[in-house]
């Protein structure tokens, strides 16, 4: 990097995650410590197309550490996937006289930013903020922790039913391509057994399962799917099994957008006031397009194109482990 960082502009963009706020908190209270004037950029990459800023002080995040979604609101941007909506975004920077961008969010805000930097000499970081914990060079991302407890908060409470009604429940968690919300909420929960992504997991592998617990007597099962896998969404999957095992009463449950809100966890505040900590630290290191992330409980950094393409899989031992407690 070849000029000094005197302003900064931080933002929150695609789906929101709890903890946000927190590491919106830690970037403008560590910029202002060192003397840096932020701006805050509403709805992501369209308010930075639109010239929406605002001027963030200290006393303008107080308070806020404990909310979720994100004060500075949050979108998707289609204007800016194209040359004239990026074009319009670096005038606004410009206009603003900004030296440098933290973006808070997950893959399609890195991929924006990714983009952005190769076209444009405006350095970003970027904070991993994602309730699926999909980026590579983080263990956690900002958001997953909460979601994963108020999943199975959820849980817990269908357990209630469907033990006094002997039943079966399918109850289906968020993650399209990411499996870690449902093999947590699993574990956590004590569920007869998950089906992610990452594992193709057949209907008579389920349903052998299922036929085991009866044989044990086992009055009624819970067992998580992940939206985005390999054998279909909770209904279908719940239609396939019925079809073949009526043991039970079965039942479908869809969390769905209650994993995104509500107030972070204290592993989420600290997490994101870490991240947003550090990030202010990276730029003023002269580091540029990278994300911020923790790894072995230490601050790394992780080029944006490595952090987007590579992959991160859940442990294989953590899924054995899974499916031998679930017997």
């Amino acid at each position: 990097m070849n000029k000094e960082i005197k302003r900064i502009a931080v933002f929150t963009s695609g789906g929101d995650a709890p903890g946000m706020n927190a590491a919106l908190r830690a970037v403008v209270r560590n910029a202002s410590f060192h003397d840096l004037h932020v701006y805050g950029i509403y709805r992501g990459y369209e308010g930075m197309i639109d010239g929406d800023f605002e001027r963030l002080e200290r006393g303008d995040v107080g308070n806020i550490i404990h909310r979720g979604g994100t004060i500075l609101k949050t979108a998707r941007s289609e204007r800016f996937r194209t040359p004239e909506g990026r074009k319009a975004a670096y005038e606004s920077l410009l206009a603003f006289d900004i030296d440098a961008c933290v973006a808070i969010g997950g893959n399609g805000t890195f991929t924006g930013a990714n983009i952005f930097s190769e076209e444009y000499d405006i350095p970003f970081i970027g904070i991993p903020g994602t309730i699926d914990n999909d980026l590579f060079g983080t263990d956690f991302t900002v958001g997953f922790d909460t979601a994963v407890n108020t999943a199975i908060d959820a849980v817990d409470k269908i357990r209630d039913t469907a033990d006094s009604h002997n039943r079966l429940f399918f109850v289906e968690v968020m993650g399209r391509h990411s499996g870690y919300i449902a093999l947590n909420t699993s574990i956590g929960s004590g569920a007869g057994s998950v089906v992610i992504p990452e594992t193709n997991t057949p209907i008579e592998e389920l349903i052998d399962i299922l036929k085991k617990g009866a044989r044990r007597k086992k009055l009624f099962s819970v067992i998580i799917v992940a939206e985005g896998n390999q054998t279909g969404n909770a209904q279908e999957i719940a239609r396939m099994v019925k079809e073949q095992f009526d043991f039970y009463d079965t039942k479908v449950a869809i969390i769905g957008h209650l994993q995104r809100g509500g107030s972070p966890t204290a592993m989420d505040r600290v997490l994101a006031s870490r991240l947003g900590f550090h990030a202010v630290e990276g730029l003023l290191e002269g580091r540029e397009n990278v994300m911020t992330g923790l790894v072995n409980n230490k601050i790394k950094y992780t080029p944006f194109h490595e952090a987007i393409v590579k992959p991160k899989r859940p442990d294989k031992d953590l899924i054995r482990m899974a499916e031998i407690l679930a017997l």
